[in-house]
């Protein structure tokens, strides 16, 4: 992979983890970062890479970031005074290779990671079920993003993905399935991870006593 070609890209890092194939709804009002939006609609491709934060916050700097991130091209914007709302959508995954100043905005130099096509079709039927099936049980205790029986794409990897930025799991969960070196690994880890979070959710509705958004094709 060090072989692989680099790109610049201006980044968003967020409190959250971008999926290949998974929408992503953005108001950004923050001047450097309406600043990065002009140029990327400036731009042939419209991209911009999102990372997730490690330290920090998503507002004002000096925050710490994660090296593994997703592409997000995007797909529908609306332009304010002083605030740019968008929706981008996950494509690919890259590595940074090292990160560039960040006046005025953050930007790196990234090598993009290889697609992951899941070759088992029975290992990705039933990540769906679990999938499926977590949803379902975890609604009775909170209020999740994701209907249990939205509807996914036909594609086998984009279906893979989405399964995965469906699930009920925390952002470090993510970024490990994010992380894969291989579809059945990430497969392997998706059913794993989701089992284990239902237990959880159950125990903090216990001790407590969270729309729809669009869908993922």
């Amino acid at each position: 992979m060090p072989d692989e070609p680099t790109r610049v890209l201006p980044v968003f890092p967020l409190g959250s983890v971008l999926l290949p194939g998974m929408p992503l709804p953005l108001r950004v009002f923050e001047p450097r970062y309406v600043a990065l939006l002009s140029d990327v609609l400036g731009a042939d491709e419209r991209e911009f890479g999102v990372v997730l934060i490690e330290r920090g916050s998503e507002v004002g700097g000096g925050d710490v970031r994660f090296g593994t991130g997703t592409v997000a091209r995007i797909v529908q914007v609306e332009v304010g005074e002083g605030l740019v709302v968008l929706v981008a959508r996950g494509t690919e995954r890259f590595e940074v290779v090292r990160w560039l100043d960040d006046d005025p905005y953050p930007r790196a130099e990234v090598r993009m990671l290889p697609a992951l096509v899941p070759e088992d079709p029975a290992a990705l039927a039933e990540a769906e079920r679990v999938v499926r099936e977590t949803l379902v049980r975890a609604a009775e205790f909170v209020e999740l993003p994701w209907p249990a029986d939205v509807a996914l794409a036909d594609d086998p990897a984009a279906r893979m993905w989405q399964l995965a930025g469906i699930a009920p799991l925390g952002a470090l969960d993510t970024l490990a399935l994010l992380r894969s070196t291989t579809a059945a690994a990430l497969l392997a880890r998706l059913v794993e991870e989701t089992r284990a979070v239902l237990p959880t959710l159950e125990a903090g509705w216990l001790d407590d006593g969270e729309g729809d958004e669009d869908d993922p094709r």
